[in-house]
């Protein structure tokens, strides 16, 4: 480059620039999330099948938290466990490319000599208010002040490029579709934001640096690149996750496909609707995305039967069924969407230990050594899964929480402790009675059987409801666990009589027996126990066991 040209000013500038850019837009982006958390977990799960529903959904409440890889991480949840299916979710998908459109066309407004205004106000409120609520309004206000301060650092910067000769060829270069595209692509790859990438083009062609044609381009390119950032958070995650992604990858590109050859139509259409070459960068936006969830929504059946075909179910092998199947990392800075995700997750352990108890009375009472191995094996996954959710929840508690998440949280998180100590219960003591009733060869009655069989049924129920009541916050379901505590009382009393009366059967090694019977009334007495510390929990508000 000449010598005239100063670099250093120049990058500074820049990505100095970018810096701010990309920080005020996760500020906005988190503050936002945080406002319309609650709300979009609640018009997400309320979807019907209706594709074009979906698709409206999905583009509003994206338009409204500015991150579709939120909107994305929530449908893959919602597929993988059973409450919405692939096609409902590729709607809305769809619908969220039109929502992320929205800051380009904010961003296309000149408005960059406000920046320091909203800066200002954003933070007089986040410093004054005393509101949660208030903070994130100022938060919200900040962040744009930031995003615009950013492109007004951006544009200050390369004012010198404008008499660059070097440079300007190498933008002329950028109205060849295929370098303009890759260009665009590589740089929204780099970044992992198409708002931010876009927004650096709008800067550009403001500035007068950028032709419309080479414009376009890079903005085709840069809503090809965004799709690694889908691919990347896809890796690791159930098959359901893979297929959203690739259908995003795939609906880009076929759009890209699709309008790289009528990029002179789109420029024609963008000068009927503005004459500022960075509002018509914005207006192609989001006709590319708006058309093309058009075009490709009635399609969508089609392309669930091509996935489900192409990312086949694989066998479940032991270790996946170990692994936490909904704690999703990217949706910690979200508090709402991550403690209904550590909600899901007790569901999943909260079915492991619900198969623990299940077996290990036939097991403890008349199994064999390798059913009693078996419910050991068991217990490792609860543990396991125990675990990762304590971790996601300490994460999550550092986050800013409401007083109605945190309440949230440590019900949660008593919850998930209840449920590893009735998993402990079940292997610690249990299994170990078993083994004991092997060793020392001894037989339980069909009539104790039945007693114990009869307590151990109320004990299930018990968890049952316990399970449901946290993981569907389900007050009723919870009181009628506290409502069981008469009934296990009486049959605790009718048990031990039995017992009593089993003691001088004359029966061989009726002692040793009496003993074990006793102990596993008893482990399942306090099995009751963590059942109904559970259940309080999903009360709101709580209450104290009596």
């Amino acid at each position: 480059m000449p010598a005239e040209l100063d670099l250093v000013p120049l990058l500074t500038g820049l990505f100095g620039g970018l810096a701010l850019f990309l920080f005020g837009l996760e500020i906005l982006s988190d503050s936002l999330k945080a406002v319309a958390g609650e709300r979009m977990k609640r018009i997400l799960g309320r979807l019907t099948g209706n594709r074009l529903f979906g698709l409206l959904t999905g583009g509003l409440l994206t338009a409204v938290i500015q991150s579709s890889s939120v909107t994305t991480v929530l449908l893959v949840g919602f597929v993988s466990a059973g409450l919405m299916d692939l096609g409902q979710a590729l709607g809305v998908v769809l619908g969220a490319s039109i929502g992320t459109t929205v800051t380009a066309q904010v961003i296309a407004f000149k408005i960059t000599h406000q920046a320091l205004a909203l800066v200002a106000a954003g933070y007089a409120v986040v410093f004054l208010a005393r509101a949660d609520a208030w903070k994130l309004y100022g938060r919200t206000l900040l962040g744009l002040g930031l995003v615009f301060f950013g492109m007004n650092v951006m544009g200050e910067a390369m004012l010198p490029l404008r008499d660059h000769p070097p440079f300007l060829a190498w933008m002329t270069g950028m109205e060849d579709p295929l370098l303009g595209i890759l260009a665009g692509a590589a740089f929204t790859a780099l970044i992992q934001s198409s708002s931010a990438s876009i927004g650096v083009v709008i800067v550009l062609a403001g500035q007068g640096l950028v032709s419309l044609p080479a414009g376009l381009a890079l903005m085709l390119g840069a809503n090809v690149g965004t799709c690694v950032t889908a691919l990347l958070a896809s890796i690791g995650r159930p098959r359901a996750a893979l297929r959203v992604a690739l259908a995003h990858i795939a609906y880009k590109i076929l759009g890209v496909l699709i309008w790289v050859g009528l990029l002179d139509r789109l420029a024609d259409l963008t000068a009927l609707l503005a004459e500022e070459p960075g509002r018509r960068i914005a207006h192609a936006h989001t006709l590319f995305n708006l058309v093309n969830a058009f075009l490709f929504l009635p399609f969508t059946g089609l392309a669930v039967r091509f996935l489900e075909r192409f990312v086949p179910d694989r066998p479940e092998a032991e270790e996946e069924r170990v692994r936490a199947k909904y704690l999703d990392e990217e949706l910690i800075s979200t508090p709402p969407l991550a403690l209904d995700r550590a909600r899901l997750e007790i569901l999943h352990m909260g079915d492991t230990v619900a198969e623990m108890l299940r077996r290990i009375l036939p097991a403890a009472a008349e199994g064999n050594a390798a059913e009693l191995d078996e419910i050991e094996r068991l217990d490792d996954r609860v543990d396991a899964l125990h675990g990762s959710i304590v971790t996601y929840l300490g994460r999550i508690s550092r986050e800013r929480l409401s007083e109605a998440q945190t309440q949230e949280f440590l019900k949660l998180m008593e919850a998930a402790n209840s449920l590893e100590n009735i998993g402990d219960l079940v292997e610690l003591n249990l299994v170990r009675l078993g083994r004991d009733r092997l060793r020392q060869g001894l037989r339980i009655s069909p009539a104790t059987r039945a007693v114990l069989g009869e307590y151990h049924r109320e004990v299930r129920r018990a968890l049952d409801g316990a399970i449901l009541a946290v993981t569907q916050k389900n007050p009723a379901a919870a009181e009628r666990v506290l409502a069981m505590k008469p009934r296990m009382k009486d049959l605790a009393g009718a048990a031990a009589e039995h017992e009593a009366e089993r003691l001088v059967a004359s029966e061989p090694n009726r002692l040793p027996a009496y003993t074990l019977e006793i102990d596993i009334l008893e482990n399942l007495g306090r099995i009751y126990y963590f059942c109904r510390r559970m259940a309080r929990a999903g009360i709101p508000g709580g209450r104290s066991l009596d």
